[in-house]
């Protein structure tokens, strides 16, 4: 592969995540599916209509990564979600701050983005403020005391770090089909709790859940099939194209929010490039334009008053700095990183879910 098609490649790598993105914008604005909400509509309504959504996404995301696993088309152990330790008070102690932060942000990252393409200019300062405390806790102040102080609480486990690791490992199976029989496992356990109510089973929920699930499998496939390549025609080593770890990569959206803003400060340095991320926050943002326009229901919006405001700020900054903490979002770590059935991303997962609780019940006890 020479330079010419290497670029080639890059662009068609970067068309697929616009079109995927948009396609997810849409149908995030259309269906209204968001972790927080979800979490919301459990702790207020009692309603689990959204959670079962979710864990649906999350059931075909997970059997999705396992076959493509399975049929030895990408590698778990490629992904960056692959570290060498489980830092484990970071991955707690980020989720509890990301999940307590979207709460008070009214909603994550993603939510933020559809919002922001609504016109609620309210998203955009929270994507502002996250992805400015993200970019600290990345590479500025923060980050100096995230890897004195937190990251140094770390563990190795002999099995390794994702859950088919362990099944290849107890059971005397290859990789790939511990990671399969592990995921066959887990969607079903989701799959049942989403089955057991019967009023569930509509249109709508059933096609948001298996939509969201499918296109996080998509961008596994664009990132880990699509994008990459044996030889570097430069550095003549194993690469992924257009990913920000350069490893395999999928849906994630407060690092790449930081990394725009890094980007729209510093872009004629010449070291910035387009990745993944980049063009999934654009077109997530776009998808839910075009959405809003077509609904008619795009329409300014802004803050009612100072403490709303004031909360805002405090929870988009405690979703920026728990993000890079947990090394991923509700998405990034929800979908995208639990569908690897990484050991970090069940901890983060539960620990967001775990955050948005108390703080819905915080705010319940002081209404």
């Amino acid at each position: 592969m020479n330079e010419l098609q290497l670029a080639q490649l890059q662009w068609t790598v970067l068309a697929a995540t616009a079109f995927v993105s948009l396609f997810l914008g849409v149908l995030l604005h259309r269906s209204h599916f968001c972790t927080m909400g979800a979490v919301s509509d459990m702790v207020v309504m009692e309603n689990f209509d959204r959670l079962r959504q979710w864990a649906l996404a999350l059931a075909v995301a997970v059997f999705g990564f396992a076959c493509m696993t399975y049929a030895g088309l990408i590698n778990p152990l490629q992904s960056m979600y692959a570290t060498k330790d489980l830092l484990w008070l970071s991955t707690l102690l980020g989720g509890l701050l990301f999940g307590w932060g979207m709460v008070w942000a009214s909603g994550c990252g993603s939510k933020s983005l559809v919002r922001l393409g609504a016109g609620n200019l309210k998203s955009l300062f929270v994507l502002l403020v996250m992805g400015l405390v993200a970019l600290s806790a990345m590479k500025g102040v923060l980050a100096v005391a995230r890897v004195q102080y937190i990251d140094v609480f770390k563990i190795q486990l002999p099995q390794g770090l994702f859950l088919g690791e362990w099944f290849s490992h107890y059971f005397n199976m290859s990789l790939q089909t511990g990671s399969l029989w592990a995921a066959c496992l887990v969607s079903f356990i989701l799959l049942f709790w989403v089955v057991k109510d019967k009023s569930f089973l509509t249109l709508h929920h059933l096609s948001t859940g298996i939509g969201v699930g499918l296109v996080i499998c998509a961008v596994w496939f664009i990132s880990g099939v699509l994008g990459h390549g044996m030889e570097h025609p430069e550095t003549l080593e194993e690469f992924f194209l257009a990913t920000s770890s350069r490893k395999m990569e999928a849906l994630s959206f407060t690092s790449p929010v930081a990394q725009a803003i890094d980007a729209l400060a510093y872009f004629s340095d010449g070291t910035k490039r387009w990745t993944i991320g980049l063009v999934s926050v654009m077109g997530v943002c776009a998808g839910a334009w075009i959405s809003a326009w077509h609904q008619g229901t795009l329409r300014l919006e802004g803050f009612t008053n100072v403490a709303d405001m004031r909360r805002h700020l405090v929870g988009a900054s405690l979703m920026g700095l728990g993000a890079v903490l947990a090394m991923g979002c509700s998405i990034g770590q929800g979908l995208s990183g639990f569908s690897t059935l990484s050991i970090a991303s069940f901890i983060a997962t539960l620990a967001i879910l775990a955050g948005a609780y108390a703080a819905l019940q915080y705010d319940m006890r002081q209404a």
